[in-house]
């Protein structure tokens, strides 16, 4: 039986992976490669996983000559775009991508396709302009002016895609510009996650500051907050850094006073009542009750031994790290 269409099928009709071991029918699988090319979603994952597919198995399941084409190009495009020295062409109707790895010193680069030789700038991308400097990037398009139109995918000229999150009519700040390789995001400004992911060159942004992120981001007094439309005000930001830095060893007193008797006294207990109520397939009922005494004795008093070494290793490395990240980050930021 397929797992997506869940109708039985005869075995020849589950083509393997190259991938993974799912299985699915044929037909389900050419369907579902379809609507991932279709909507640009390359490279396409496993239905099942997120194996991604190798491109022989695509090649080999995609019915279309046609969108084969299209898978082939939008792997060279995210290639492309995921490249921090690919500068596209910004001549209307071309799609040129030159390789220009070394040009911040002579930034004039030239078009190499034939028919266009258009000559623009390695910094801004803009057309060469050799009597100024490099006019700022032009802000994401709104959807107001009439020029603001966004393409399908496939109709992009330099790779841009649409990453959509959520429904309904777009507005001005909901579609905002890749920092890394410029597509067009759009993001329903509704206050969730504004950790994005660029599907084009796969860049990790802040939605909020638009730079791209570590893991720490969110947790840095940058202002920019996980959940919410935007970040915080300068005031709020200063205040919190203020509270921070004088509140930290108050609150540090206070979480391991609170934190050394808990884990000291809670480990032993709950090992005590973990061993005292078993569970599935515990031998407890075939114990006596000498037996059983002294089963949860031994627990406790081994609990007895580990938690203060569990408190002390809790305490001496969370106490330094909470304390290097108030007075060296937050400090930091503070000066700035």
């Amino acid at each position: 039986e397929c797992p997506l269409c869940l109708l039985p099928q005869p075995p020849e009709a589950f083509p393997s992976l190259a991938s993974c071991s799912h299985r699915s029918c044929r037909a389900c699988l050419e369907q579902y490669l379809c609507l991932a090319v279709s909507e640009s979603r390359v490279p396409v994952s496993c239905p099942h996983c997120p194996a991604a597919l190798p491109p022989a198995d695509v090649h080999r399941l995609l019915p279309q000559p046609a969108l084969r084409d299209k898978y082939e190009q939008f792997l060279l495009r995210r290639l492309l775009a995921a490249d921090p020295g690919t500068r596209w062409c910004p001549a209307p109707d071309c799609s040129y991508a030159v390789f220009a790895h070394g040009c911040a010193e002579c930034p004039r680069l030239t078009c190499g396709r034939e028919g266009c030789g258009t000559e623009f700038c390695y910094h801004c991308r803009q057309p060469w302009h050799p009597d100024g400097p490099c006019a700022p990037v032009p802000p994401a398009p709104s959807l107001a002016t009439p020029t603001a139109q966004l393409a399908q995918p496939e109709e992009l000229a330099h790779g841009e895609a649409l990453a959509r999150a959520g429904s309904g009519r777009a507005g001005a700040e909901d579609i905002k510009v890749c920092p890394r390789c410029s597509a067009f995001i759009m993001k329903i400004n509704d206050g969730s996650c504004n950790r994005m992911n660029c599907t084009v060159c796969g860049c990790l942004f802040c939605w909020l500051c638009l730079q791209e992120i570590s893991d720490v981001h969110f947790l840095s007094p940058s202002g920019c907050t996980f959940w919410g439309k935007r970040p915080w005000s300068r005031t709020r930001r200063i205040l919190w850094q203020l509270g921070m830095v004088l509140g930290a060893p108050m609150v540090i007193s206070l979480a391991a006073g609170v934190a050394v008797p808990v884990i000291t006294i809670g480990i032993p207990i709950y090992m005590g009542r973990k061993v005292l109520a078993g569970g599935p397939g515990s031998r407890r009922s075939s114990l006596s009750g000498c037996q059983q005494c002294l089963s949860v004795t031994s627990s406790v008093l081994l609990s007895l031994f580990v938690s203060p070494i569990i408190t002390a290793l809790t305490v001496g490395v969370g106490v330094p790290l909470v304390l290097t990240y108030v007075y060296g980050t937050v400090v930091l930021s503070l000066c700035r």
